[in-house]
């Protein structure tokens, strides 16, 4: 009876399970989906190879080798150049050249000029154009000409205007000031003129780029804003700015490249001069390295532009972030 009531238990034990590894169990997120999305991304890669391959090929070999002749010491030979040794003494006589100091004060300083401007004028004529009704497409279509125009065929255009000989311009003031003014003989004229003309044609740019952002605010917003009792200069003010601040950011930071790498236009209006009152890094770099044929130093030039370009940008958008944070909280 003992032995009966004892082997009763033992034949209701669990079978031993069979010696091996432990089962693989899914993970969390390893279902169909996430290898579909896998494919998806290698496929994407792969069709996207050539163009990278290409992009790499035009833009990122030319910048890495501009920044290795930059530290290079580089002789020009009968067909072709050498590079003999690697030197920073290029950089050295670049950042102390008081060319490089000329060329970077107007620069930064038609820079910084230019871009207010356009942005204050091209947002005020976006506010004008979102209230035309039909005409809005005739008056934008010609608003477009001086953006339309090539920079080359723009200044040359200003350069008959301005002309102190027969120019227009230079009539002009000799009947409003009893004198003919040499407009691009002097420095502080031949700045402003230089305004002038980048204002007159990227002007539109910015105007199409924040009556883009307008048409984007909802209309629930301005509602909201009557309702409240909100006055058109208070509308404007915390409604409309604030919303159109990431697309006028988008105009800024386009600008600020265009402005800082200007060449075309003071090449073709005024040569850089008078003297080098006009002469832009891009011109600094063009004759450091084709004129005089310093090509280490030419490439250091444009390298220390590319850097200064990339810092500015990077503050600008920093700023901007730290703005929209605070408005958010706000």
């Amino acid at each position: 009876m003992n032995a009966m009531t004892s082997s009763a238990p033992a034949s209701r034990r669990p079978a031993a399970e069979p010696a091996g590894p432990p089962p693989v169990r899914p993970r969390r997120g390893d279902g169909p989906g996430r290898v579909s999305r896998r494919r998806r991304a290698r496929t994407g890669w792969l069709f996207a190879s050539p163009a990278l391959l290409i992009i790499s090929a035009v833009t990122v070999f030319p910048v890495l080798f501009s920044v290795l002749l930059s530290f290079a010491e580089v002789r020009l030979e009968y067909g072709g150049f050498s590079i003999r040794s690697l030197t920073g003494d290029h950089y050295a006589a670049v950042l102390s050249s008081p060319e490089w100091r000329q060329a970077l004060l107007f620069t930064f300083g038609f820079t910084v000029v230019t871009v207010l401007l356009e942005l204050v004028l091209g947002t005020a004529a976006a506010l004008v154009l979102e209230r035309l009704g039909a005409a809005r497409g005739w008056v934008l279509a010609v608003l477009l000409l001086p953006w339309a125009l090539i920079n080359v065929v723009a200044a040359q255009l200003w350069g008959y205007l301005f002309n102190g000989t027969y120019g227009g311009l230079t009539w002009l003031f000799e009947q409003l000031l009893g004198h003919q003014p040499d407009i691009l003989g002097q420095p502080a004229s031949a700045m402003g003129a230089m305004v002038v003309v980048d204002v007159w044609k990227t002007t539109p740019f910015v105007a199409i780029v924040v009556l883009a952002g307008l048409m984007l605010i909802p209309g629930d917003v301005y509602e909201a804003a009557e309702i409240d009792g909100a006055g058109t200069w208070t509308t404007f003010w915390k409604v409309t700015l604030p919303q159109l601040r990431p697309i006028m950011a988008i105009a800024v930071l386009f600008r600020i490249l265009q402005a800082f790498g200007i060449f075309d236009l003071p090449f073709v209006l005024t040569q850089g001069g008078p003297g080098t009152a006009t002469e832009s890094l891009a011109i600094l770099g063009y004759k450091t390295l084709f004129q005089n044929l310093a090509i280490g130093r030419g490439a250091a030039v444009a390298t220390t532009t590319a850097v200064i370009v990339i810092s500015c940008c990077l503050l600008f958008l920093r700023v901007f972030k730290a703005q929209a944070d605070e408005g958010g909280r706000a």
